[in-house]
């Protein structure tokens, strides 16, 4: 024998009405049909109750589509004969009884808990016997003649005992099909209707499960099972296959409403097996809940939360060694209906914090504050302090107890991501763990956690890209190309979720089509600027974020500050902020240490040679950077390997940039500015104290040259031809060549051009290539050399790329 229970969605419309009769008339097995209130009706009820006792009209009307929506449900899916003429004397009967009570509330502007009980039991009643009409065969049974309550702390409890013998008794001849009412019960003593609270239809068909041994209690809503998290908060939320009555008692308890949470204890106790199914999915698998779930896999079943949390806290060395404070705490809260979903205890026992719903706080507070009045009067108790706006998230799974380090990884992750956790409890069995966030974090919390502890199929890194010319654009290329490779087989998702240049912004949670990114930015983007970049990219509050700037842009570099500060990682080809003042650059290391996230700049110098990660290494490992002498202008270097008899300085020049190598203005090039940040950044990464003024520069070019417009840098550049060709042939003669190069020893950084010859290592760098030589304490007599493309776009990008595997790697 079966149980099933159909919720308000189930029968809430044509098509679900007609699912259900589908569902149950396929079963071979006798079955209980338990039904709730077709869908809406329990709260337009209890609307309608309200605003007749407060002398509102209007209440009419909404009595009027209460009936409508029944009378057209019956003729709908009952087809036309005896059976829908019986079935429409019973529902206008109902309706007229409904129609007369709120017709005398509204006369005598009253409203008494008794009364309200009777009106919500309407809904339920009038469901049952049009589902009981529907269904072939099916025997209707009115709930509140075996369901039965007692009255304890001003609310209505059922009797168990009494309940089960009525239930068996009424059960023992079970027809091929019973349709019983949900929700509904009835006084013991009085035979007054009582209901089992919000949700209570689950309940129902526990307790008829329970008391009649049945196969199994099927639970059909509208999802598929309980989710890894709920899915309107989180994309890729997924059914979960098996959980055990353990597991799913925690979810349901911290905001999971697949199950009302009362429901798992009866049969959980008889060992009965829980189903949950989608009426509007009858195929997919749903989820089983049961003693023994399949705990093979993840640590963690799922995630639920309570997005309606007030943190009320006591404080005080009074409560120190004091027996029985913890006793009056919850004692006072019992008596008054307050319900605590979570407690956080300091071991010196000098403050304790409970977690109660936002509307409870109030009371809760007066009560406490009453309750340890003379305490608080002589300063040994703090009088209570309310914190709202908040939210609870609990993680749950048996597993985790057999995970060493869960705790620890939850809260490094919510730490990197700027999460603070305001209280946290985990009871000694490791089944749940729950914490209490500010409210505002809530979606960030979930999607965090849903995604490190693997219960999202990928990894998501959610990338901001600013600046599409050359490097940013290949960038983009290069995503879009590995995207899928990187999802296969790393399990990561990098998905780009803002891309901006000069002129538009676009932001979306749901990541932007790489393939279409420049039509779609330019048809949906806003007007960007930096503060719309600042303002959007923290207001997301998104989760595991990277801010890549493929810009040269001073203005977008002081944005750092702020994003690193907010948890979001910075990937820079801008050289800007690490060559900057060096108290800024300290800073943005500090802050991006201290909030555990990541400022990598491996590009800024050597494109996408791995020459900052080596220095670091070194550092790390102990060794020290004695000097440091670097080509590390591919523009440069391209230009001198260029210059020949054939071409000129001049042409030289105009080559580089149109090939890319150079900046769109290359006196930034030729000025050494490029060659002295990336000196200045090589230092400080070296573990030095350099700024840009502190390098002295010995140019190749006057001053003059770089005074003026661009385009009277190129009518003038020209006139040095002649003496560089001359100098060229000198140079030739004695078998050598000219680098432009950095060096940094003895705390001073210098750059020049300087004449090398075939010993030297620079001697060979071909094309726009740079080189790094790198003598330390451990490479001494023979320094490390690093030598490789040192300019390009590509190059770049796929450099500015290898920094956001890092921090995927963190």
């Amino acid at each position: 024998m079966k149980v099933l229970k159909f919720g308000g969605t189930s029968v809430g419309s044509v098509n679900s009405m007609l699912n259900v009769k589908k569902i149950v008339e396929a079963i071979d097995d006798k079955v209980i049909v338990v039904v709730s209130a077709l869908g809406g009706i329990t709260d337009k009820l209890i609307k309608t109750s309200n605003m007749a006792a407060s002398g509102d009209s209007g209440y009419e009307k909404e009595m009027k589509e209460i009936v409508n929506r029944h009378i057209e449900m019956v003729y709908t899916v009952i087809p036309a004969g005896e059976k829908r003429e019986l079935l429409l004397d019973c529902v206008n009967e109902l309706l007229s009884e409904l129609k007369d009570i709120f017709q005398g509330i509204y006369l005598i502007r009253d409203l008494s808990p008794k009364t309200s009980s009777t009106i919500v039991s309407y809904g339920e009643r009038l469901s049952s016997i049009i589902v009981a009409t529907l269904i072939d065969g099916a025997q209707w049974f009115d709930s509140r003649l075996f369901i039965k309550t007692e009255k304890k702390h001003n609310k209505h409890i059922l009797d168990s005992e009494l309940t089960n013998r009525l239930v068996r008794e009424t059960f023992r001849e079970i027809p091929r099909v019973s349709l019983v009412p949900g929700f509904i019960s009835s006084d013991k003593d009085t035979g007054e209707v009582t209901n089992l609270g919000r949700g209570g239809s689950d309940y129902t068909a526990s307790i008829i499960a329970a008391a009649l041994d049945a196969d199994v209690l099927e639970i059909w809503t509208d999802v598929d099972g309980f989710m890894t998290a709920d899915p309107r908060v989180i994309s890729t939320a997924y059914p979960i296959t098996e959980l055990s009555y353990v597991e799913a008692m925690e979810l349901c308890n911290f905001g999971a409403k697949v199950v009302y949470p009362p429901t798992i204890y009866p049969v959980c106790h008889k060992n009965i097996p829980i189903l949950i199914k989608n009426t509007f999915n009858p195929d997919a698998p749903g989820t089983i809940v049961k003693q023994e779930a399949d705990h093979s896999s993840k640590a963690i079943k799922g995630i639920s939360s309570i997005n309606d949390t007030c943190l009320i806290t006591m404080t005080g060395l009074g409560m120190v060694g004091v027996i029985g404070v913890n006793y009056r705490i919850f004692k006072t809260l019992a008596e008054n209906g307050i319900s605590v979903f979570l407690v956080s205890q300091a071991s010196s026992e000098n403050s304790t914090s409970i977690g109660v719903r936002n509307e409870d706080a109030a009371l809760a507070c007066k009560v406490l504050d009453e309750e340890f009045a003379k305490e608080i009067e002589m300063g040994e108790i703090s009088p209570m302090k309310a914190e709202g706006g908040l939210a609870t998230v609990a993680i749950v799974g048996e597993n985790m107890k057999h995970t060493p380090g869960i705790a620890g990884k939850l809260f490094g992750t919510l730490g990197r991501n700027g999460i603070n956790v305001i209280a946290c409890a985990q009871g000694a069995s490791e089944t749940n763990i729950s914490f209490v966030v500010e409210g505002g974090s809530l979606r960030k919390t979930l999607n965090v956690i849903h995604d490190s502890f693997f219960l999202s199929e990928y990894q998501v890194l959610n990338l901001f890209i600013c600046g599409i010319g050359t490097v940013g654009h290949s960038l983009i290329d290069q995503i879009h190309s590995q995207q899928e490779r990187l999802k296969q087989e790393r399990g990561l998702n990098l998905k780009v979720v803002g891309i901006a240049n000069g002129h538009k912004a676009m932001f979306t949670r749901a990541g932007i089509d790489l393939a279409h990114y420049r039509e779609e930015l330019e048809e949906k983007g806003m007007p960007s600027s930096v503060q719309v970049l600042h303002d959007e990219i923290i207001g997301m509050n998104i989760f595991n974020s990277v801010f890549v700037d493929c810009t040269a842009s001073p203005e977008i570099a002081s944005l750092y500050k702020d994003f690193l500060g907010h948890n979001i990682s910075v990937v820079a080809a801008n050289k800007i902020a690490a060559s900057s003042d060096y108290e800024i650059y300290a800073e943005l290391k500090r802050i991006a240490r201290h909030r555990g996230v990541k400022f990598l700049f491996e590009t800024n110098v050597g494109a996408g040679l791995p020459v900052i990660n080596t220095i670091n290494d070194l550092i790390n490992s102990g060794d020290k950077i004695l000097k440091i002498e670097a080509v590390l202008s591919g523009t440069l270097n391209y230009i001198f390997n260029e210059i020949s008899a054939d071409v000129p300085l001049s042409q030289t020049i105009q080559n580089a940039k149109e090939q890319g190598y150079s900046e769109p203005d290359p006196r930034i090039d030729l000025s050494g500015t490029d060659v002295v940040r990336k000196l200045v950044i090589l230092a400080r990464e070296a573990g030095y104290c350099l700024n840009q003024e502190d390098v002295e520069k010995h140019l190749f070019i006057p001053d003059s040259f770089f005074e003026g417009s661009l385009d009277d840098f190129w009518r003038k550049i020209p006139s040095l031809d002649a003496d560089f060709e001359a100098r060229r042939k000198v140079l030739e003669r004695e078998g050598k060549r000219w680098r432009f190069v950095a060096r940094f020893e003895g705390g001073k950084g210098v750059v020049e051009l300087v004449e090398v010859d075939r010993h030297h290592p620079f001697y060979e760098l071909a094309g726009s290539n740079n080189i790094i030589l790198l003598t330390t304490e451990r490479y001494n007599e023979y320094p490390m050399l690093i030598q490789g493309y040192g300019a390009g776009a590509s190059v770049t990008a796929a450099g500015v790329f290898a920094d956001i595997m890092s921090i995927a790697n963190i």
